[in-house]
């Protein structure tokens, strides 16, 4: 291959990335847009202030009432509740899979672990109305284990892959010889991987984190199927609860074009969007700072 050829095709795949760069960009902007566009056809009748701090969701009562706190903090209880049983149950697996596992045990476990993100989410969330439920129900002494515990364990479940398989590659991707110095220094394989392999994978693992939380707080058909979907406030993780995402589901195939209902789905959807660039937002502040202190 001659140098003009090679400057071709140089130009040619700096075009094509670049183009489906900003493509990718054009998407994400037309969905903020449309987003944006229908929300304020409902802000025009509902002040934003009164929507999001509303206490009641009531959109076909005779005197309906447009609130999505509840459906905020109903998101907000499953997702963290879903996080404080995956992040740890993650990084304790991934840090085993990099570190502690033979290579025979490891190459069993990753791809079986990855199988799980092949799952349909509709088979989880009947799992948690069949099996996890009734545990719970007769655990707890409850009518019925459709609540915010249950939405929250099978988001674990379909949050674990995505966390294990970054976090395992972004610990596995640290220099051996940031290991071995530690090793030299007289540091336990328990102490090098707290101390030293840890904080060095710390971005990947943020990463895989956000990632776990994106997954959490998008879900729809297995919160929708599992929590109970009572637009009421929670006051505990065993109170049916009914998060954004369900509510645009189960509502938006039945509510009539263009009513203020219609507008109000578009509304929450707008929020969520938002919600979830803030959760990214802040996870891209804590990649860059650890990434400027290990560059430093």
């Amino acid at each position: 291959m001659n140098y003009k050829t090679r400057i071709s095709l140089d130009f040619f795949f700096k075009v094509i990335f670049k183009t489906t760069g900003l493509l990718v960009l054009a998407l994400l902007g037309g969905i903020f847009a449309m987003l944006f566009y229908n929300s304020i056809s409902f802000f025009l009748d509902i002040p934003p202030l009164d929507f999001i701090t509303g206490i009641e969701w009531v959109p076909t009562a005779k005197s309906p009432k447009y609130g999505m706190l509840p459906l905020i903090i109903s998101t907000t209880i499953v997702t963290l509740g879903a996080m404080i049983i995956a992040i740890p149950l993650g990084l304790g697996t991934a840090a085993f899979i990099s570190e502690y596992a033979s290579p025979r045990l490891k190459n069993i476990l990753k791809p079986t672990i990855e199988m799980l993100a092949a799952i349909p989410s509709v088979v989880i969330g009947f799992l948690g109305i069949v099996v996890l439920g009734p545990g719970i129900a007769n655990l707890a002494d409850l009518p019925n284990g459709l609540n915010a515990l249950n939405g929250a364990i099978l988001l674990a479940i379909m949050a674990l892959p995505t966390i294990i398989t970054v976090a395992e590659d972004a610990i596995h991707a640290v220099p051996k010889a940031y290991k071995e110095a530690s090793y030299g220094v007289g540091a336990t394989k328990w102490q090098t991987l707290r101390k030293v392999i840890i904080p060095a994978a710390a971005p990947g693992i943020i990463a895989a984190v956000m990632l776990g939380v994106g997954r959490a707080i998008g879900e729809t058909m297995t919160v929708l199927m599992a929590t109970g979907n009572a637009s009421l406030l929670p006051t505990g993780i065993f109170d049916s609860v009914k998060t954004m995402t369900a509510t645009i589901a189960i509502e938006m195939g039945e509510v009539p074009y263009q009513t203020t209902h219609y507008y109000a789905l578009y509304a929450i959807a707008t929020v969520l969007f938002f919600m979830t660039l803030i959760a990214n937002l802040v996870g891209e502040f804590f990649i860059n700072k650890f990434r400027k202190y290990h560059a430093a």
